[in-house]
This record gives structure tokens, sequence and C-alpha cells, in this order.
């Protein structure tokens, strides 16, 4: 079990999620950690700790090890089903360290290479290697010109790392890269926006609702009512095991009822936001759930009750522009919503906004920001940590709720 512990998504060239990889605040670069017995018994007695499939999901996990973990210490306990052993050296260099290698191919495991500067691809070959990593900032465009389609051809899959533009994207994918690591999908396409159908202005007067103090249950309803397609899903998401376990729920008067306002409000924004994203990476609405749900608890921890469906809502929205392809402030202007929600969303410091910037460092494995934020928040590590791995959980039960909206990840193919 793990205390710190953050994950980075991996698309394909369709944009849908492939694997997470799993960065470890207490391993060298990254890596599987060490723990003897005594410290793990210390972290699960002291720290919300999380497991690979916690944070991970039902989705496959690139994890990385040190060539002496794999020699000496390899955790028995991993599946090979849904990890990919990342290593960072060639198994070539060494006698001891290729064996180890072989062992775990010959027992079912993925094996990737992170050869950030295409250097092996020159120095040796690649033995029981399936998929390699390259950081696209650290190799010239020239070099990949000339080692990337060579590697595609001969069956290896490439990863590219570091992609954190839609130009990027497009340049790796077109040289022949399988998969992209990055957050270039959080990016709004300004190149492809477009006015928004009455269907999704609807879903626009959703949110916006959902963000009001004053909530107005029986003007939710009708707008909810306007929409066959929505009220189905109200249906289908409250008779959901894992949303409600003790009534059926037959007509949406009873299940707003049900719900309570409270929820009902993050239905609304949750749905309204999926609908939202349906051209758009499934990722991309991951994110944004994990966001708001952290905002949320880190506004709960630091000053109660009084605003933190507020910060909920700020974290939801705040890939909007993403979402709908605009630029922020012009979308938030067909939104009448409270400045404590409007400010953070289009860069007004304030807590909301650290908040914000707090999750952006989580999600980038980012760990001396992470530092720096518990302090300038005045929040320990124990709680902030706490705080993401249960956005992580919440997000992941909130996956399978919204399933219609979460397809699984594609197969290795």
């Amino acid at each position: 079990m793990f205390a710190f512990i953050a994950r980075q998504p991996i698309l394909d060239k369709e944009q849908d999620l492939f694997a997470y990889e799993l960065l470890f605040r207490d391993g060298a670069n990254d890596s599987y950690p060490q723990h003897d017995p005594k410290k793990s018994e210390l972290i699960n007695a002291r720290f919300n700790t999380l497991g690979i499939d916690d944070i991970s999901g039902d989705q496959r996990a690139f994890i990385n090890f040190l060539p002496d973990t794999i020699i000496n210490r390899f955790p028995e306990e991993l599946s090979p089903n849904n990890m990919v052993v990342e290593l960072t050296q060639n198994p070539a260099v060494n006698t001891s360290f290729m064996n180890a290698c072989e062992f775990l191919k010959n027992s079912g495991y993925t094996i990737a290479l992170n050869d950030n500067r295409l250097e092996s691809a020159v120095l040796s070959p690649y033995p029981y290697i399936d998929i390699i990593k390259v950081d696209i900032n650290k190799v010239s465009e020239q070099k990949l010109e000339e080692h990337v389609p060579a590697l595609a051809a001969s069956g290896i899959k490439l990863v590219a790392e570091q992609v954190s533009t839609l130009d990027q994207f497009a340049m790796c994918r077109d040289l022949g890269f399988d998969y992209f690591q990055g957050y270039f999908f959080t990016q709004p396409d300004i190149k492809s926006a477009k006015a928004l159908p009455s269907s999704k202005v609807t879903l626009l007067e959703l949110m916006s609702e959902s963000a009001k103090a004053q909530f107005n249950i029986e003007k939710v309803a009708s707008i909810i009512e306007r929409d066959a397609a929505l009220s189905y899903l109200l249906l289908r998401f409250i008779n959901n095991p894992m949303i409600n376990k003790r009534e059926k729920i037959s007509s949406l008067r009873h299940a707003l009822n049900y719900l309570g306002e409270v929820e009902v409000k993050k239905f609304i924004a949750l749905l309204s936001l999926a609908s939202l994203n349906d051209a758009k990476p499934v990722e991309l609405l991951q994110v944004s759930l994990i966001r708001a749900k952290f905002c949320e608890l880190f506004e709960q921890h630091k000053n109660g009750k009084t605003k933190f469906m507020s910060a909920f809502i700020v974290g939801l929205f705040s890939l909007l522009d993403a979402i709908l392809d605009g630029d922020m402030a012009s979308i938030l202007e067909k939104l009448p919503i409270s400045n404590d929600i409007k400010q953070p969303l289009i860069g007004i410091d304030g807590d909301f906004s650290q908040y914000l910037e707090t999750a952006r460092a989580f999600e980038s494995g980012l760990w001396l920001k992470i530092v720096t934020q518990s302090e300038k928040l005045d929040i320990s590590q124990k709680d902030l940590h706490g705080i993401f791995n249960d956005a992580i959980r919440w997000s992941n039960d909130m996956r399978q709720a919204l399933s219609d909206f979460f397809p699984r990840a594609k197969p290795q193919g």
C-alpha cells in the first residue's frame, strides 16, 4: 500500500485511454519504492493509503522499476495481467539484468524501456522490450524522424512522453508513435471551435443551475424533463448500486427528491459535463472529476461545509475551455455563476485557485511543488495526500457509475 502516489494517462491515436503511468514519491525517480516491513506498517497505520488497483482502477498500469529491484526484489504480488514493467536501462548492458527481464517476459509481463534520448536505438538492440518510451523534448526532431519510423516498422510499440500541445500530438502521431503521455488533451483546440447546438445550450443552462447558491429544484426538473435522454440517464445513475443501495427509483421527481439538493447539484454538473464531453477524450472528464472532488474535500478540510459545493464546481468546470474548445472567460459569460467560482477559473488568485494549482501538481507528480503548496495552504502532508487519494477513489467510482461515458480502455494491439 502506498501513501504518496500519482498517475498520468497514456492515450492512443484516437485519444482513448491506453494506460496510466504510476508515479511514487518515495521511490527514486518516481520508481516503485523499496519499503522494509516496519516502514510499510508505519505508512499503513498513519496514512490514507492506496493499492495499485485503487489508483489505476481496471486500467493497465506502467510502473517504473530500478534495475536492482528487477534483479533482486521484484514484488511477487504484482500481476502481469494489467501491468507494464518500465525500465530505465536497456537490459543488454548487464547479463544479470537481462536474465531477470527474460524471467519477467516468460512470466507474462509486458516490458517497456524508457529510452528518453533514443540512445539505445543506436548503441544496442532491445532484448525482451515490447514498448519504448521517448521524451520528445530531449530528442531532436531530426533524430525522431530518423529512428521512430524504423522502430515502429520493427513491431515495437512507441510512447511519446511530455506531449503538452495538440500540435506535438499531431506531429508524434504522424511520425509513427502509437501512444502519447502528457496533458495535451486538456488544451482547447481553438481552430475547431464551433457554435454550440441547442442541446448543449440546455446542458450549460443546467450547469448554471447546479452552481447557484439558491437552488430551484422545480426549474431543474422542468429542464431535465425537456430532454428524454437526460431523464433516462438520471434514473440509470440513481439506480446504480454504487449510488443507491436502498430503494428503486422510478420517476424523475422521485430521483431528485431522493438525492437531496447537494447530490442533485453534483449529479447535474457531472452529467452535463459528461454530455458536453461526448466528442472529447474520456480522460478529460476523468481529470475534471478528480479535480472536483479534490477541491471539495480540500475546502471541507480547511473551512467546513459552507462553500464546499462551490469548490467542487470550480474543479469540475476547470477544463470547460478544453471541452468546448473556447476561451474560458467567454464560456463563463454564458454561465451566470458567482464570482467565487468564476474568478479561480479565469486565474484570479485565491483559495480555490490554489486548490487547482495543487491538483495540477499531483497530475504531473511535481512532488516539491506539492510540498510547497502544503506549506502555503497550511495542510499536513498526511492530510493533503489523503485528500488526493480519496479523490482518486471517488473518481474511479464515478467512472463506473457513469459508465455510458467511460468506455473501457482498448486492449494493447
